[in-house]
């Protein structure tokens, strides 16, 4: 039998996250959520929409939008589909409990390792979003998110206080090269 002791690693390779202050701007890889990804069944609608108000606190969110609560996130990334988010501590089995509170409602997958996640927060992140990608960052406010392109990558922008804090989804597969591309962004204008 081996003695191999597995150490878990962050999206960016190390055992810790990654924080970068640049200016006056704060870039932290954030590996604390547990994501996964829901699809409504046809004609379920209404019934996952019961079933995910209570963890929701609220009802799932349209097109553009997210919701921000205590002790989930959910972000639409398509029509009847959306990414749910919680602690990982709290939740290191995420997609089983969506899941089993869920049933036959929508189809459920495990997203956690996929994704790198950044948050960025800082007092104008406007220019910097600016020479990332084409979205109308001045116009996000709280609980708006978006699909966009950054580097060619396909990212999530959830936007958590206007121009101020902002939390990027990326591939976790090109986590370096979106690191990379988000701190020469925040020296490009800080």
């Amino acid at each position: 039998m081996s003695d191999h002791i597995l150490t878990p690693l962050t999206a960016l390779g190390k055992t810790t996250s990654t924080t970068d202050i640049i200016g006056g701007i704060t870039l932290c890889e954030n590996p604390n959520f547990a994501i996964a990804s829901l699809a409504v069944r046809q004609g379920r609608g209404q019934d996952l929409q019961t079933l995910l108000t209570p963890v929701l606190d609220g009802e799932l969110p349209g097109p553009g939008r997210a919701v921000l609560s205590e002790s989930a996130t959910a972000i639409w990334t398509g029509n009847g589909q959306w990414f749910l988010m919680a602690p990982l501590s709290e939740h290191p089995d995420y997609a089983a409990e969506i899941k089993d509170l869920v049933k036959d409602t929508a189809s459920v997958t495990e997203q956690t390792d996929g994704w790198v996640i950044f948050d960025l927060t800082g007092d104008d992140l406007v220019p910097m979003l600016e020479r990332l990608c084409n979205l109308n960052s001045k116009a996000l406010a709280a609980g708006h998110a978006t699909r966009c392109l950054i580097e060619h990558l396909g990212c999530l922008i959830i936007c958590r206080e206007s121009g101020r804090n902002f939390t990027i989804l990326g591939p976790r597969s090109s986590a370096s090269s979106l690191h990379h591309t988000l701190v020469t962004a925040a020296h490009s204008v800080a």
